[in-house]
């Protein structure tokens, strides 16, 4: 059988890959503690779960939802923007409720970008960024992020012609997997290279909810200009550790919001009713578990880095999302240490190379298991060492 083009361009996917790597050494009987994909550990807050439970008894949640979403959903996401942000979106324009963010990322290409349009993103960053840019045709350019330039996407080395043909630019702040963060400075340099190059700014603001030390993560939107440009992806999966959920959404320009709903009408469908009932009241709720996981994310922050600087590896503590990216050893290059890490400790990493070319050198350790499976993971690096 032969396989489509655009199939055959793509890479394996890292979290796939890294979860065959785990079955493989878990047949062999050893204990593998892997810190490679964020899924929180902790359960899904009490009181969402029983909204959810509540709304599952209502036989009219169980028929089947609009493509755009329940209107209450919207409104209260609309709500949460102005609220969280000082931002205004329309709930009926600017707003449209995604099966997880992660959906409306990849359908945003086939909603926007042509055969032949450039599509710049991350370099390191989430894979989809650059695959769903591959699938919808588009050609891929990567924008940057260095330890130099603060792991800020670098819109100023790309070719001039580069720029001039592209569509559309994928941006993540905080990061993942640098957790580098941006300021509205920063966003405000973005919008007006987007509108003099008349590219679409698709910002993903996954991890703005999960900040420490006093920080706080800006939305894009709330720069001036910021709407006329580009849309916000967010998602409730990490901030009320609803991964497996699949809840999230995009707000912003109506145009792209309204392109982005074209493609969800035909393909796609809509979020299960019950859940988006769950997600309102995640919104709407008591926001002391997300400042529960705040206080436990810094505590497991604090113990890698301390260890990982013990052990020699220079890293500084992230303001914000849930991991910690650090430079492998010398001698080393990211996927030789982290095949090391799993043969010989049996502890799973993320190599940094797998988030792209920029990400060499680098290895990225989730935050999202058990204090105590952390501390005997690091033990057992530590050991390596």
């Amino acid at each position: 059988m032969e396989f489509a083009k655009r199939i055959s361009n793509l890479p394996p996917y890292l979290f796939a890959e890294i979860d065959k790597k785990i079955e493989e050494k878990k047949a062999e009987g050893i204990d593998v503690i892997s810190l490679g994909v964020g899924d929180p550990v902790e359960p899904t807050p009490e009181n969402i779960i029983n909204k959810m439970i509540e709304a599952l008894k209502d036989p009219a949640n169980h028929r089947y939802p609009s493509y755009y979403g329940l209107p209450e959903f919207r409104q209260t996401v609309s709500a949460w923007y102005k609220k969280r942000f000082n931002v205004e979106v329309d709930p009926d324009t600017e707003v449209l409720p995604l099966l997880g963010s992660k959906e409306g990322i990849a359908h945003i290409f086939v909603a926007l970008v042509n055969e032949g349009d450039y599509v710049l993103y991350s370099d390191p960053g989430y894979p989809v960024y650059k695959t769903g840019a591959i699938l919808s045709g588009g050609l891929t350019h990567p924008l940057p992020l260095t330890k130099e330039n603060n792991y800020l996407a670098d819109f100023k080395c790309i070719n001039k012609e580069i720029l001039r043909k592209s569509k559309l630019a994928m941006i993540n702040y905080p990061n993942n997997p640098t957790s580098a963060v941006a300021s509205k400075e920063y966003f405000n340099e973005v919008v007006k290279i987007a509108k003099d190059n008349n590219i679409v700014i698709c910002h993903d603001n996954a991890y703005s909810e999960l900040t420490y030390d006093g920080y706080r993560a800006p939305s894009f939107l709330e720069v001036d200009g910021a709407k006329e440009t580009g849309v916000e992806f967010h998602s409730l999966s990490k901030t009320y550790n609803m991964t497996g959920w699949r809840i999230g959404f995009v707000v912003g320009n109506k145009n792209a919001i309204e392109a982005l709903g074209r493609v969800k009408t035909n393909i796609d469908s809509g979020i299960f009713n019950a859940i988006q009932i769950a997600g309102i009241e995640a919104l709407e709720g008591s926001q002391d578990c997300v400042n529960e996981m705040i206080s436990i994310y810094k505590r497991r922050r604090d113990i890698v880095v301390e260890t990982l600087k013990d052990i020699g590896l220079e890293v500084k503590p992230p303001k914000a999302t849930i991991y910690v990216w650090v430079p492998v050893p010398d001698g080393h290059t990211s996927e030789s240490f982290t095949k090391l890490l799993l043969d010989e400790a049996g502890v799973v990493v993320s190599p940094g190379s797998a988030y792209g070319e920029s990400g060499r050198g680098y290895f990225r350790i989730s935050l999202t298991v058990k204090d105590d499976r952390l501390k005997e993971a690091l033990q057992r690096i530590k050991e390596i060492f």
